[in-house]
């Protein structure tokens, strides 16, 4: 993942994906608590990294960059907002550096002074050049997340591309293995790292003569249905570790109400504002991923003893801090599990018997509705089968979360218990009923 944050072009990308591009410069600053001119910055930075990721001709490149993000079914195989995790928000002397470093080690094993001076021969005149500390620590960050490895046991160590698993599969192997990723990748979460490697192993099946509409390479197109819930994964992996490591985490974070969904790191006291913004440190303990609406959760513990509930796409400026003992995180988390026992999703209110009536489509016809309350129902049970339907009972912390699946399946599911549920969903349904009323 990226060295540096990018949770400005995340907030972002994410506004340009759900209103198409439908606010001005001005909004978009508005919303995201930055000047006109770093929004500028911003969206031509990118601009570059977006054509270069697509290696887009001149005349896709001028247009504006709200339509790069239009997509088709072709489009959503490659995944046009992941171009924010290949380009890694780096610095223009980073990324060409990085990139000379990846290129030279391929060939053959390098050191750190002969990647030195590959770098410096290489780099455009306007950049400015490294030294052996810079040179030495995107060595270290490359080995780190697995890209390059080091070789021999004694100084001057020698570093080679890590990709031995690779060239080591034959022509089929390779294709199956692409088939495999390419299907994982769209079908499961999380992912952002299934696409990236998916990526990876496209770029070396054309290395190997593959041409990409000819032999297969297409040969399924998804539609990956939350588009820009793609990017929420920003923070997953870094929360993963962080739950891993038993270790809190603090961050900066926007509720979906508020109008406002980042804000700028300003030094300057003097131009210092009020970002809106909660600060947050926190143990987290859990992730929840909810399928109906693409949203991830995080679930810990603040200070005090009540369970905090937060919307990824709400987080920005996470750190992982302090450790905390292994006997504190362990009594945490047996807390945290007994309060979202009964939840449907995460709410932790009070507990409810929830009676629902379940009708079957007819005779004759294979019961779905059956089927998908056995698939969805979670612990819940069917307590009482009848020749019209069948009797459905579960047990969960407030209503808030089920009532959009009782919903959803329409005159097939009828409330019988509480009474207080079945008057609400009848209020519901009469108001939804008066906005088909002739005109």
């Amino acid at each position: 993942m990226a060295r540096e944050s990018f949770d400005r072009e995340i907030q972002y990308l994410r506004m340009l994906a759900l209103t198409s591009g439908a606010y001005n410069r001005q909004q978009y600053a508005e919303r995201l608590g930055i000047s006109v001119h770093t929004y500028d910055k911003m969206a031509r930075r990118l601009k570059e990294i977006a054509s270069t990721v697509q290696q887009a001709g001149p005349a896709k490149t001028d247009k504006d960059f709200g339509d790069m993000l239009r997509y088709s079914y072709p489009d959503s195989a490659d995944p046009v907002l992941l171009f924010l995790f290949k380009g890694k928000s780096l610095k223009e002397s980073e990324s060409q550096r990085l990139s000379l470093l990846l290129t030279a080690m391929q060939d053959s094993p390098q050191t750190a002074l002969q990647l030195l001076d590959i770098c410096c021969e290489g780099m455009d005149e306007v950049l400015s050049l490294p030294d052996e500390k810079t040179i030495r620590g995107d060595l270290k960050y490359l080995e780190g997340v697995g890209v390059i490895q080091k070789l021999g046991s004694s100084r001057p160590y020698r570093y080679q591309l890590r990709n031995d698993w690779i060239s080591e599969l034959t022509a089929d192997e390779l294709l199956d293995l692409y088939d495999f990723v390419d299907i994982m990748a769209n079908t499961q979460l999380p992912s952002v790292q299934g696409y990236l490697l998916r990526d990876s192993l496209k770029k070396q099946l054309l290395r190997d003569g593959f041409k990409d509409d000819h032999d297969g390479l297409e040969a399924a197109l998804y539609k990956y249905h939350f588009y820009s819930r793609i990017l929420d994964e920003a923070h997953l992996f870094s929360l993963l570790q962080a739950i891993e490591e038993r270790r809190r985490v603090s961050f900066l974070y926007f509720t979906p109400k508020r109008a406002t969904s980042y804000a700028s790191r300003n030094t300057n006291p003097l131009y210092e504002r009020d970002n809106m913004g909660k600060q947050v440190s926190l143990l987290p303990l859990k992730i929840v991923y909810d399928h109906q609406y693409g949203r991830w959760y995080l679930l810990g513990f603040s200070r005090g003893l009540n369970v905090q509930k937060f919307r990824m796409e709400g987080i920005t400026q996470l750190a992982v801090t302090d450790v905390v003992p292994e006997d504190e995180y362990s009594e945490k988390l047996e807390l945290l599990e007994r309060r979202v026992k009964h939840s449907w999703l995460i709410d932790t209110g009070r507990k409810v018997l929830i009676r629902l009536k379940f009708y079957n489509p007819g005779p004759s016809i294979p019961n779905f509705v059956k089927d998908r309350v056995r698939h969805q129902g979670q612990w819940g049970t069917i307590t009482e089968e009848q020749e019209e339907g069948f009797i459905y009972e579960i047990e969960v912390n407030g209503t808030t979360e089920i009532k959009p699946w009782i919903r959803s399946f329409g005159s097939s599911c009828e409330v019988l218990e509480p009474a207080w549920l079945r008057q609400e969903l009848v209020g519901e349904w009469k108001e939804i009923g008066a906005y088909y009323e002739p005109l």
